[in-house]
């Protein structure tokens, strides 16, 4: 008698389904980091934050609907994916006029999202927004 188990046959898993459940497991990871290539929710027409939140020269991450709204100047207000460009993480934190990525140390500024500190080689996707009644309004 033998411990060798067929696969495919028997109690044992076979080749196929190992690869499966292999390639699951590398989509759940990739889900969990923001896998890429996610968009938000349409937010055209939305309001996707209140204006009194955003402070001048930060801003603050919404991770529900992955956005990231600032305030570069008084009453200027920008939105921006909080999905970073280098690897699907979500954005972690904004300070010192930077929107900064916990994964890898990327940094993109605040004003335009563009690339202050890579790995990250192109800026953050931005969305048009104008202030609307104490709120900021996706275009």
């Amino acid at each position: 008698m033998t411990d060798e188990v067929t696969p495919g046959a028997g109690p044992g898993i076979g080749r196929r389904t190992a690869l499966c459940c292999a390639g699951a497991a590398g989509a759940m990871l990739l889900a969990g980091c923001g896998g890429g290539d996610e968009k938000p929710k349409d937010l055209s027409g939305r309001e996707i934050a209140k204006a009194a939140d955003i402070p001048v020269g930060g801003g603050k991450i919404y991770p529900d609907t992955k956005v990231v709204v600032t305030q570069p100047t008084q009453g200027s207000y920008k939105a921006f994916t909080a999905v970073c460009t280098h690897q699907g993480c979500t954005v972690g934190s904004v300070s010192g006029g930077l929107i900064k990525c916990p994964c890898h140390g990327s940094e993109f500024t605040i004003a335009d999202g563009s690339v202050q500190r890579g790995p990250a080689k192109s800026a953050l996707k931005e969305y048009p927004v104008r202030a609307e009644g104490g709120g900021i309004v996706v275009i």
